[in-house]
């Protein structure tokens, strides 16, 4: 799995790209913690569940369909962000979601349970650009933690900042030539 700071990369720079307008700040606060809910599943390490089954880690709340029902909590939350039931539920939705996709490109672990109950499949991506984070906190302030933060800098981090930025660029040049008020 990649580290928490890079699960809510993905939350950060959509908010980015798409302005504080479309995202309000705490749209996008719930947006990061959507975007790590999935990895709760690591108490099931602490409660004996094993880690290939479906209630362990990368099992149900690595699916889509635990991302949709998570979503929900977007529809509840939009009225006090100022957006339409639909965007909120859409935001969350697709913030928990990236969780299993980045998870997918990761160098290691069993795969994700994506299409659980439909499929007990895991899978991965065939492309695994990111390393493995480790877990435990002491191996993760290491030399291999200080290696998986930089990896990550470079095959997550970057990539999306940069199209965050040319999105940003690209939306104030468009409400600018429209007249409107960039966010």
């Amino acid at each position: 799995m990649p580290t928490i700071f890079t699960h809510v990369a993905v939350p950060v720079c959509a908010a980015i790209a798409l302005g504080k307008r479309r995202v309000p700040v705490a749209a996008l606060l719930v947006g990061m913690l959507a975007a790590i809910v999935p990895d709760f599943d690591g108490l099931a390490f602490k409660l004996g569940i094993a880690y290939g089954g479906m209630g362990g880690h990368r099992g149900f709340t690595h699916t889509l369909l635990f991302a949709l029902v998570f979503g929900l909590v977007g529809w509840w939350l939009a009225p006090r962000w100022g957006m339409r039931r639909a965007t909120g539920w859409a935001w969350i939705a697709l913030c928990t979601v990236s969780h299993p996709l980045l998870d997918m490109l990761t160098n290691g672990g069993i795969g994700i349970a994506f299409f659980w109950p439909f499929s007990d499949v895991r899978y991965f991506s065939p492309w695994r650009p990111i390393e493995v984070s480790p877990i435990a906190l002491k191996r993760f302030f290491s030399p291999r933690g200080a290696q998986v933060l930089l990896n990550e800098m470079f095959t997550v981090w970057a990539p999306l900042l940069v199209v965050a930025v040319l999105a940003l660029v690209a939306r104030r040049s468009v409400e600018r030539r429209d007249g409107a008020v960039a966010a």
